[in-house]
């Protein structure tokens, strides 16, 4: 089950990113079923997760809180669904960053709540090969989405 919530007066599609999210698990092997909330809120309460969880200051893109520490399976052996966890996504910060990247918040958004699927699954960015292993995933996960829709 996927949940979709904005708290924001951000214009959301919400049944965008649960296909969105319910395409990046299948293609990471996890069964139907697993749980995953997606919320969008505003910078003052992003700032205080970002303080709280992270201890820094300021709001940030995206946060991910993973539950039961799912790992992707395979096409023959599907990781058991369960709770996945919560990405928080805060669609003021990604608007920034789309513009100075040069494409629309919507894309910035899609491609947040994709990289926080990856880490919610155990991905991180923290040394080079990592990185650039999260990076090319999240980057031909998207893509493969976008295109068909």
């Amino acid at each position: 089950m996927i949940d979709v919530n904005n708290e924001t007066d951000a214009a959301i599609d919400e049944v965008e990113f649960a296909e969105l999210a319910a395409f990046v698990l299948r293609e990471m092997n996890i069964a139907d079923g697993a749980e995953l909330a997606i919320l969008f809120v505003d910078e003052p309460a992003m700032e205080q997760l970002h303080i709280q969880w992270m201890d820094e200051p300021g709001p940030t893109d995206v946060l991910s809180f993973p539950m039961d520490e799912l790992r992707p399976g395979t096409a023959d052996a599907p990781t058991p669904a369960g709770l996945l966890g919560d990405i928080v996504v805060c669609p003021s910060v990604a608007a920034r960053q789309a513009s100075a990247a040069g494409h629309s918040a919507e894309e910035e958004m899609l491609l947040l709540t994709t990289h926080g699927i990856l880490h919610l699954l155990g991905y991180d960015h923290a040394e080079p090969e990592e990185e650039k292993e999260m990076f090319a995933l999240q980057r031909r996960l998207l893509l493969t989405f976008l295109a068909q829709r």
